[in-house]
């Protein structure tokens, strides 16, 4: 097989993942970053926030192989051999439709061993080498001439018990699992996990983008989906907020916390129910506009947050982001592929409407996301300093990094402190990665605190304290899964 041409050369197989990983050089600040990290790494994950399926915990069945669990789920390592120029066909990823793909596990597993160099300096890197090495026991580098042997090696043990979902669950120490579905969705495996007995908590999370964005070319069968999931039609704007009610309700029942909202710009604004009532049945006669979906989607951001303040469901609110922005990838591959960019998005003015009507109410928390890192201490951490429904959520998508997560902290402490954010979240499709996200994290923010230590902006032990909050306290509280002191 032909090597791959690349910078650099494979000197030095051995996968050594060194103590103090991601650690300041200053002996001083290092010193004090591994005592934070050694007080949090065993803590329990808490992850209210991801896209892992919770089918595969309710059948509990074996991993098929290497390259379906550890490549084909994961956009940040699609988007990036991608960018290389190879096909996602060539790694296992199915046309819409139908289609020829690569159907060779292992020649889609070579693929990222001949080209697991361009992940050098990237949190990928950091958190698959994490996989490889604490999760599969992998010794040796990841690379063109390891790639089958390590293959082989992972594949071994996917078929042991050991391996299986649930016995992984138990085994990365997962507190909660928080797991994204669609409005319409008939949770069927969450049902299935609270009558197996199984002591693992998987809760669903209420997602309606879908039928919030009324000129879409889906939305008419979404809302058909909706009316059958709950056996009655949906003939008007009334009967559609009561369907939208009753379904949060039903999450409910099943564990749910939280809700969250896609959006590319956070909009809000009240609309007169007579004209919502217009906007949705100009939407079912399918003329609805751009322009008609914006207000209509601005006008449901206030009415989650209304119904939030009644049900307690947390408000997630992702915005920044230009979705499937490849749009020929997007029509033969569909979403989630890695085509997402960021965009400029303003916060202050978008929001007002909302935060004049529910902010100062202490019943709702809406936590919200950014991916435009300009925004953190010009809007985000001064509306999270002031208004009691607002939470800041941790770094997102690009900026879930080593770098990215030290930016967010230097720019909004000051303003908002650590006790207005929502801790860590990994957002991930990819299972075995999230033990790895959360090390990470934790050693990311055991640094950083010690980084305040050294210069005596707070305490040894104020810093012990805000450590367990950070990795595990923050988020139980933001997402209501329990007593958490954050003191």
């Amino acid at each position: 097989m032909m090597r791959p041409w690349f910078f650099g050369d494979d000197s030095g197989d051995e996968l050594v993942l060194h103590d103090d990983r991601f650690f300041d050089s200053d002996p001083t600040v290092r010193r004090v970053a591994r005592n934070l990290y050694d007080e949090t790494r065993r803590l329990p994950i808490v992850s209210p926030h991801g896209h892992v399926d919770a089918r595969i915990f309710a059948d509990d069945s074996p991993f098929p192989e290497p390259a379906a669990l550890i490549v084909v789920p994961d956009h940040y390592i699609l988007r990036m051999l991608y960018s290389r120029g190879i096909a996602l066909e060539g790694l296992g990823v199915a046309p819409r439709g139908g289609g020829q793909r690569e159907q060779d596990p292992r020649k889609i597993w070579q693929l990222l061993g001949d080209h697991y160099h361009i992940f050098r300096g990237t949190p990928s890197a950091a958190w698959l080498d994490y996989e490889l090495y604490h999760v599969f026991d992998v010794r040796k580098k990841l690379n063109h001439d390891t790639a089958q042997t390590i293959y082989d090696q992972i594949d071994e043990k996917l078929g042991s018990p050991e391996f299986r979902p649930r016995a992984l669950f138990e085994r990365f120490n997962i507190e909660v699992l928080a797991t994204t579905d669609g409005a319409a969705d008939a949770l069927e495996s969450h049902a299935a996990l609270l009558k197996s007995g199984w002591r693992g908590r998987v809760i669903p999370t209420f997602r309606p983008d879908a039928v919030l964005k009324i000129a879409s070319p889906e939305w008419s069968e979404q809302i058909a989906a909706v009316g059958r999931a709950i056996n009655e039609p949906i003939p008007d704007y009334p009967s559609f907020v009561e369907a939208l009610s009753a379904r949060r309700a039903f999450f409910r029942t099943l564990g749910a916390t939280a809700t969250d909202h896609g959006v590319e710009e956070p909009y809000t604004e009240r609309l007169p129910d007579d004209e919502a009532d217009r906007l949705f049945t100009l939407a079912l006669a399918g003329g609805a506009t751009a322009a008609d979906a914006r207000r209509f989607e601005a006008h449901m951001l206030m009415e989650m947050a209304r119904m939030s303040i009644e049900d307690g469901l947390v408000m997630q609110l992702h915005a920044g982001v230009s979705r499937n922005h490849n749009r020929p990838l997007f029509e033969r591959f569909g979403a989630d592929r890695g085509a997402d960019i960021p965009i400029t998005t303003e916060y202050t003015r978008n929001l007002r409407n909302l935060l004049s009507a529910y902010g100062n109410d202490s019943r709702l928390r809406v936590i919200l996301f950014t991916l435009d890192e300009a925004t953190y201490a010009r809007e985000l951490a001064p509306l999270a300093g002031h208004y009691p429904a607002v939470t800041l959520g941790p770094p997102w998508w690009f900026n879930d990094s080593i770098e990215g997560m030290t930016r967010f902290r230097q720019s909004t402490t000051e303003t908002a402190g650590i006790y207005n954010t929502a801790g860590f979240n990994d957002d991930t499709r990819a299972f075995c990665s999230i033990p790895a996200r959360h090390d990470l994290a934790r050693r990311v923010d055991a640094n950083w605190l010690a980084g305040l230590v050294a210069r005596h902006v707070i305490d040894r032990s104020d810093a012990s304290r805000m450590a367990r909050a950070l990795a595990y306290e923050l988020a139980k509280h933001a997402y209501r899964l329990g007593d958490a002191s954050c003191t």
